[in-house]
């Protein structure tokens, strides 16, 4: 069975009560691999941003491990780098080492009180374009260094209606933009996580009431726009793909 290499943010496997495992089936990347036939490894975590997905690659060896088996890889990240991101990202990540427990909370309460208010400036975004497809093209080149063939996928960021960021995102379309760029020079498939994500806040799906993570509806809608492109490039290497079942919003509870 091929196996399929998702490097990814929350967004892959929190639903709308927040984080699941790996391994839960309403999740889009294990609904891909379910209609595409293939075992799935998934690696991501919350607020990672391109950065983050690059020093993983560099310093897990749980991903090292998988790399040299794995028949296509899909980045689906980028969307944290483009929310606005007035207060240093550097500052947030380090509220956690914070002590003693009483500083760590006044400055976390602080950075959440501030971080809304803010974000209506709408820059700096928490990774500027440029740096978003630089982090890309170091992740591409590592990866085709150990695997000159191995086909990959990327995915466009979504949106999101988070009060947590004023419900902002003005620095979608231009790191859309720029990553949409970059693919298309590589000769890299992609697909936009936009409509599908739009379509789900705005509608009726049970989405996470931080307004950022996804339903499992959106789930299924996000795996339908992965699908096609996964089964093309497994079908075009001659990777036998299984055939796809119907689709469906799967159990949500």
């Amino acid at each position: 069975m091929t196996t399929l290499l998702v490097l990814s943010d929350s967004l892959a496997y929190y639903g709308p009560g927040g984080g699941l495992p790996a391994d839960d089936p309403r999740i889009w990347p294990n609904l891909v691999g379910r209609d595409s036939g293939c075992d799935v490894k998934l690696f991501g975590r919350i607020g990672w941003t391109s950065r983050d997905v690059w020093w993983a690659l560099t310093q897990d060896p749980n991903i090292w491990a998988t790399i040299p088996d794995v028949g296509l890889v899909v980045l689906a990240f980028g969307g944290m780098d483009s929310l606005p991101s007035p207060l240093p990202t550097a500052l947030r990540e380090q509220i956690r080492y914070l002590r003693p427990n009483r500083l760590r909370q006044v400055v976390r309460d602080g950075y959440q009180w501030l971080q809304p208010r803010l974000s209506p400036l709408g820059w700096p975004t928490a990774l500027p374009p440029r740096v978003t497809v630089e982090y890309l093209e170091k992740i591409r080149d590592a990866l085709t260094a150990l695997r000159p063939d191995l086909p990959i996928v990327v995915c466009l960021p979504p949106t999101h209606r988070s009060p947590y960021y004023g419900h902002v995102h003005s620095g979608r379309i231009p790191t859309t933009t720029a990553m949409a760029g970059w693919a298309h020079a590589r000769g890299l498939p992609v697909v936009d996580f936009y409509p599908v994500t739009r379509d789900a806040f705005a509608g009726g799906d049970e989405m996470n009431p931080d307004g950022i993570h996804w339903g499992f509806g959106c789930h299924r809608g996000i795996a339908d726009t992965v699908t096609p492109a996964v089964r093309a490039l497994l079908d075009a290497r001659g990777v036998a793909v299984a055939d796809a079942p119907v689709s469906d919003a799967g159990p949500t509870g």
